[in-house]
This record gives structure tokens, sequence and C-alpha cells, in this order.
């Protein structure tokens, strides 16, 4: 793939002067892209920029779950950063407050709380096996925690580490360019001018900055001005839907890999069951829940020929309020901007042919249609049967994360790897800085190849576990599985 060059006539709207190149510019604000800032200015690189398309930072996005790998990949990025993240997640601000429960009622001594766990059950209620949610369970185990925290607060932990003008949202990226007669490539933006004078504020409800535009629309807000910047490196963190990635392999014979193909499942959910009859409700936490916060219910007694993964799975979740989400294997088409009232039929549908229980058909059939949701899983395949994959990077731009070997969320390993790309890139973008290297093309592929090919391998392997699952008679497979991704050394690993 090529970075499209840029002519001899002059640049309409470059507002950026030449000489103010930065070293890098991150496109992506998202907490990969932001992992990868921090690193870089842990490693005495500030001449950096992070750019996002979000109009405003809001508290938008699902609870995220940061497993050992991507625990040690942070700690390795930032120190700084592992205990911020560490302190800001979930799993921590529950168990300070537990502390402090058993404080106040020290007088009032209460049995104790069940350690909590993510439990996996049959259709009659039996358990099959259960994950710790304790950091210190995964320690002992792995020799680093594991915890949970909001994307929202994820994204704000790691973008506190950064200077204010280092992160620029309402930048939504447009084009990318080469200019070899400058040393750099250049980052065409959109802005959209109506946006808020303060993009830091803080937003409690995502609707109060009434964007009614979708942050992934192919149109630019209007009205809107256009800015450029310049950069030595460009690493692309922008997601699934990666505009760079579609601008590398635009007009070339990768073009097929330009956005993400459908991985043929897809979720359907309800955020919130109000109205649940008391005596349904204690049969579920019961027979499922039985104190769990979180149980996956899936049919791990099947004996037909179909693999595990292609039969649905629910996870009932229990945090304030009940709700559900139910991975599906169906087509694109079946879910893709249906309403809530199809949603609910086809949930009902796909659990009938499994044979699901009729309390947990019944659960979905009192979900509100307001309150479902879809969401279809795509990927960027990271090894490909029949073709070449195309590379992740292209003269001075890479692309990291989701934008390079995005997946669906199965095996929670989606941050967790994008973690790890970022501490490889910083440690490989540190040493073309230590040698100043930033006008040597050969030293910059280099650099790249070693990204590519500590990383690929690897992502074959992750993408692999999550699209085919552990059935219940796979536990040597888990547990090889655990080790091999939980257990590495990542010293040994970057010298390699």
């Amino acid at each position: 793939m090529n970075i499209p060059q840029s002519q001899s006539i002059p640049h309409p709207f470059a507002d950026t002067p030449i000489n103010k190149i930065y070293d890098v510019v991150i496109v992506g604000a998202g907490p990969v892209g932001l992992a990868t800032a921090v690193g870089l200015r842990k490693r005495g690189i500030d001449n950096i920029l992070v750019v996002d398309q979000t109009r405003a930072f809001r508290r938008v996005g699902q609870v995220v779950d940061l497993l050992p790998n991507g625990l040690k990949a942070l700690k390795y990025v930032d120190p700084n950063a592992y205990e911020a993240v560490k302190t800001a997640s979930l799993t921590f601000i529950n168990s300070q407050q537990s502390e402090d429960e058993q404080t106040t009622e020290a007088f009032e001594p209460k049995p104790p709380k069940a350690s909590p766990e993510w439990v996996s059950k049959n259709f009659q209620g039996q358990r099959v096996r259960s994950i710790s949610l304790l950091f210190d369970v995964w320690f002992k185990n792995y020799g680093e925690g594991r915890v949970s925290i909001s994307w929202y607060d994820l994204q704000t932990t790691l973008r506190q580490l950064l200077a204010e003008d280092q992160v620029k949202p309402n930048h939504r990226c447009i084009n990318i360019v080469d200019e070899p007669q400058n040393g750099c490539v250049r980052l065409d933006c959109v802005s959209d001018t109506s946006v808020e004078a303060n993009p830091y504020a803080y937003w409690a409800d995502g609707q109060k900055n009434h964007d009614t535009q979708s942050q992934n629309s192919d149109s630019p807000p209007q009205p809107s001005v256009t800015k450029s910047f310049r950069a030595k490196l460009i690493v692309a963190a922008d997601g699934i839907n990666s505009t760079v990635r579609r601008i590398l392999y635009a007009d070339s014979f990768n073009q097929a890999f330009a956005k993400p193909e459908y991985s043929g499942f897809a979720a359907i959910s309800c955020r919130e069951i109000p109205d649940i009859p008391n005596e349904l409700l204690k049969h579920i936490e019961e027979k499922f829940f039985a104190g769990s916060p979180i149980v996956t219910v899936a049919n791990y007694n099947c004996t037909s020929d179909r693999a595990f993964g292609e039969y649905p799975r629910m996870l009932l979740i229990n945090r304030h309020t009940l709700g559900y989400l139910i991975h599906v294997p169906v087509q694109e088409i079946r879910v893709q901007g249906k309403s809530g009232s199809d949603l609910l039929d086809l949930a009902l549908q796909e659990l009938e042919l499994a044979g699901f229980p009729d309390a947990l058909k019944e659960l979905v059939r009192l979900s509100p249609k307001e309150n479902m949701l879809q969401r279809p899983y795509y990927i960027h395949r990271a090894a490909l049967t029949e073709n070449t994959p195309p590379t992740w990077s292209a003269g001075r731009v890479v692309l990291i994360g989701d934008a390079a070997h995005g997946m669906p969320p199965f095996m929670a390993q989606g941050a967790n790897q994008g973690f790890e790309d970022a501490m490889v890139l910083t440690t490989l973008i540190t040493n073309i800085a230590s040698y100043n290297n930033w006008d040597n093309k050969q030293a910059i592929a280099s650099a790249f190849e070693k990204y590519e090919r500590l990383r690929r391998p690897f992502m074959e392997y992750i993408q692999e576990a999550t699209l085919t699952q552990f059935s219940d008679s796979s536990d040597q497979a888990r547990q090889e599985y655990n080790k091999k991704v939980y257990t590495r050394n990542f010293d040994l690993y970057l010298t390699t």
C-alpha cells in the first residue's frame, strides 16, 4: 500500500506552518491511542499530538476488562498509567467501598460476602466453570491482576497523564498525504465549529451536548473547517472502522481489506428490564445468578456436530439493574438497523431454536422495545487462508489496535491486545528517536516490520481462540491459552 503523495500545487488549507512538524501524531483518543501517547511522553518524546473525531469526551462505552497481559503491557508503557488505571477501576473502587462498609458495621458483624465470580452455567442452572473477579486471585495465578473499568474512566485516566494541548478532540481525519519534500506526512482533518467551547467538560449524560450526528459518520459535521497537521510518523488508533486504513488501502490490490468484514456474530442486548414479576425474578436469581453479578448461560451439554461457538450464549448481568446480552451467530442483515421489536423477535427465535429455558425466554419477552440494542461484530483478520494479508504500515504510517486487527470481544482481548501494540510501538519509536532516525526511511520500515513480526502471529492465535471459543470439554486448551496469553515475559518478548 502507498500513501498518496502531495502535488506541486499549494495545499489550500494547510494552516499549520511547514516548520511545525510533530514527531508523532496519533489518530484516535481511545485507550490504545492515549496509551501510546503516554508511553512516548514517558520516554521523553513530547512533540506529539493526539487527534480524535469526537466532539467532546463523554460518558459513553461499556465496561472494559483489563487482564494480566494488558495490565503488564500498560505497566511497561508507563508505571504511573498502570497505577492510575488500577485506582480508577471499578474493581478497586468497589473493594474500597466494601472495606468502608465493614468499618461502619464493626459493631454489627455480618457473614462474609462470597468472592465475586463470573459463572458459566448450563440450561439446568448447573455450574460449568467460574472465573474469579478478584485482582489478588489473578495476581497469584499469573503474576498480575485483573480489573474492570468503564471505557470513559479508562480514557479519562490516560488522557489526564498528557498535557491538555496534546489531545485535540473535534478533529476528524479525512486524508493523509505523503510530503517527501518536507520529510513528513500531512494529516488533513475537519472540525465542527459549533462544538462546545470546552471539549474537556464533564458530561454526566451523553445527550447533554445535543450531538445528534453519529461519531462514525462518513459525512463531515456542519458547519466545519479543515485543518492540517504534519508529522514524522502517524500512528492510526482509530478503531475497527479506521479512516486511516481505508485511505492507505484505497486504489490498491489491498482495497478489499480497507473495511472490516462481518465476523458472523452479533450481540442483542437489553440494558434494563424494569418490571419483572417477583416469582420470575426469584427463580432466575436462585437458579442462575446465585450471588454472582454476571452469569453466562449456554448449551454446554450440546452433542450435535455444531461447534460450541455456533450456539447463542446469554450473559445475565445484575449490577443495580437486571439486563442481558445475547451473542448470536446470525447474518448481519438480520440485526443491522432493525427495530427494537424486530430484535426482540430475533432473540426469542434464536433462544427457542437453541432450547433455552422458559424462564430466560420469558425474561426476554418482558424487555421494553425501546431498551433493545444491537451490535454486529466485525474483524480485521490477522491471518487469511487464501490471500496474503496486507501489512499494517506504509511509509511513515502504522496501524495499531482495532485498526490493525479488530475482532469480537468474546475473550476480552481487544483493549488488552491494543495495549500490547502500544508497548511494542512505543519501544520501537523510542529507538528511532534515540538514533535520530526520523528521516531514515529504512530504519522506520525496519521498526514497523519488527512490530508486525512480533504482533501478527500472536494476533492470529488470539483471533482463532476468540472465534472458536472453548467448549466445556476443553479445559486443557483453556489452561494452555491462559498460560500463553497471561504469563509471558515482555522483556524477553521485545528482544526477540
